[in-house]
């Protein structure tokens, strides 16, 4: 990795628009196809992208059940005990409708409700995520939605990762379809005829997922446009070189666009993790697609002190910070831009992916400098509710008319006047 006094925070720039006009009208095409065509599209799709013929688009009953002789029972505790751990940390995200009432009478509030459906899509391609299941899925459960459709594209041997369906049964969804990509973005938006549309879709995904996603937005709602990962690490010289380069890699692997980037005061540490990052490379699985994103969106940035670090990462809006300094905690208050912070030698990224119970759907792309992880409050709506007393409108009639007039609105202003029983306009 290289080690930079100098920053240039534009080498890091890898949003969706960057070198994708070729993708854009592919995925503008998809769409088409599966708005007019519906589940032919998507078997059709399904074949020239996946290299699978499907019979079915929904996952059979039998197909959940041979997920479960797939993988072995410990596994699906694992499985079961993060699920606990996600319920538990966003059950307190879960917020009431509230009301309150004046001295005139008027009674004002805001009312909470879930939304009706919500469609969860979870990537495959070169990895399973049975992750993805749990976090897309219990945020909507814990808001109250009713209906939650997952959506995932299949293997060669059209059928979904068992992890995903263990995952998927255990969080208690009903429906669940194989298709992948920009095609399944659109059947969850559109509807076809096997599957009905949703009011919102959650959940990363590659370039073409992330495209569809905004090109929908609108007719449904979305949770965000999400980009490749991203990690920043802000260490000092007592920070443990092996781990943070062990957490570079961590997301590193997941894309050759993921960016790894370590923020420190010590030069002595930047040098040695710097070789750690080369040494582990060598035997990771996935060294291919690490070794490319580290080569391309992987720095090591000097600092003079922590203060300068915490300015630094704050203009990254990195969506997973890790902090591995003396006194972490101290350090909390002045961090401002982060989608995950994991303080700490022992809150090693992957805690957050898969078993702390904090969400991993993250903001991506410096994103997070105004938005938020996925939440209960993704997965419901707020109504206002107004009741106005005799008195209140009596006292405030005239008010309220006299600033619609100012904005030469006279239907509003005689709209509250009628309360008055005024008849001059009529």
């Amino acid at each position: 990795m290289k080690i930079e006094r100098a920053i240039d925070l534009k080498s890091l720039q890898r949003g969706i628009d960057q070198d994708s006009e070729a993708q854009l009208s592919s995925v503008k095409s998809i769409l088409n196809q599966v708005k007019e065509q519906g589940d032919a599209a998507l078997f059709e799709l399904t074949e020239k992208f996946d290299g699978v013929q499907l019979k079915e688009l929904q996952v059979s009953p039998e197909e959940i059940r041979q997920a479960y002789e797939e993988i072995d029972d410990e596994m699906v505790e694992i499985i079961k005990e993060a699920a606990r751990n996600i319920e538990e940390y966003h059950v307190q995200q879960k917020k009431q409708s509230w009301f309150f009432t004046r001295q005139d009478g008027t009674l004002l509030g805001q009312k909470i409700t879930p939304l009706d459906s919500v469609g969860v899509y979870v990537p495959g391609g070169t990895a399973a995520y049975p992750s993805s299941v749990l976090m897309g899925v219990t945020p909507a459960k814990v808001a109250g939605v009713e209906r939650i459709v997952l959506i995932s594209p299949p293997d060669k041997n059209g059928k979904l990762p068992a992890g995903v369906l263990v995952a998927a049964n255990e969080s208690g969804v009903a429906e669940i379809y194989k298709s992948g990509g920009a095609q399944a973005i659109g059947a969850l938006a559109y509807g076809t005829e096997t599957i009905q549309n949703v009011d919102k879709i959650v959940g990363p995904g590659n370039l073409y997922v992330a495209l569809a996603k905004r090109e929908v937005f609108g007719t449904v709602d979305i949770d965000m446009i999400a980009g490749p990962s991203e990690i920043a690490v802000l260490a000092d010289q007592t920070a443990n070189p092996s781990y943070i380069a062990a957490d570079l890699l961590s997301q590193a692997e997941h894309d050759p666009r993921s960016a790894a980037v370590l923020v420190t005061t010590s030069e002595v540490l930047a040098e040695q993790v710097a070789e750690e990052v080369d040494k582990q490379l060598q035997t990771l699985p996935r060294r291919e697609i690490a070794g490319e994103a580290v080569r391309n969106y992987g720095a090591i940035y000097l600092v003079d002190n922590l203060k300068d670090g915490i300015h630094l990462i704050n203009e990254i809006a990195p969506e997973h910070l890790e902090v591995m300094t003396e006194s972490p905690m101290e350090l909390l208050g002045q961090i401002k831009h982060a989608g995950a912070i994991f303080l700490g030698p022992n809150s090693s990224e992957p805690v957050g992916d898969y078993f702390a119970g904090s969400n991993h759907v993250l903001p991506t792309s410096g994103t997070a400098r105004f938005s938020s992880p996925l939440n209960v409050d993704d997965f419901t709506k707020k109504s206002s509710v107004i009741m106005y007393s005799e008195t209140a409108i009596k006292d405030n009639a005239k008010k309220i008319a006299a600033f619609a007039r100012l904005e030469g609105l006279e239907a509003h202003a005689r709209a509250v006047e009628k309360r008055l029983g005024e008849t001059e306009h009529e």
